[in-house]
């Protein structure tokens, strides 16, 4: 299943990406893909406000990852855009960060190809006019029952 938005500006990034963490209830992954300034980390930033975190939501360009620990979910922020070669995933412990109790959101997840868990939904944002067009995609069972509920 597919679904397309046409977001108008960063806000209207940030409001479907919080309404969608409103909807997660389960170990989740998602791949955020498009150009440089796209709106993948307004996407990141309203998600994990969304779930409730009240704190400045940063890049994680230069650090790969950045942790939020939001009631009884560990939040994982990835940029893998710097990731020079996908093993320094390994030394990182990339395994580890797809357990039960997280959601992880991936941009630029095609650095990290094989080494990174299946993802339940990918996005992809691209410039459109003035604003931004995100196409949301279902690629598990889980991902197909979150965009049926955002389809509501």
């Amino acid at each position: 299943m597919k679904l397309s938005y046409f977001l108008e500006d960063e806000q209207a990034t940030e409001a479907l990406a919080s309404k969608i963490s409103r909807l997660c209830c389960q170990h989740t992954v998602i791949y955020l893909s498009g150009d440089l300034g796209a709106g993948k980390t307004s996407f990141s930033r309203g998600f994990i406000q969304g779930m409730g975190f009240k704190g400045n939501v940063k890049s994680p360009t230069y650090t790969l990852v950045e942790p939020y620990e939001i009631n009884d979910w560990r939040i994982f922020h990835f940029d893998l855009y710097r990731l020079s070669d996908p093993e320094e995933l390994e030394f990182m412990g990339i395994r580890d960060y797809f357990a039960e109790d997280t959601i992880c959101l991936i941009e630029w997840p095609d650095k990290g190809a094989g080494l990174l868990a299946c993802a339940d939904l990918t996005t992809s944002i691209a410039y459109e006019g003035s604003g931004r067009r995100i196409e949301i995609e279902s690629v598990s069972d889980v991902g197909l029952t979150l965009l049926k509920q955002l389809q509501k």
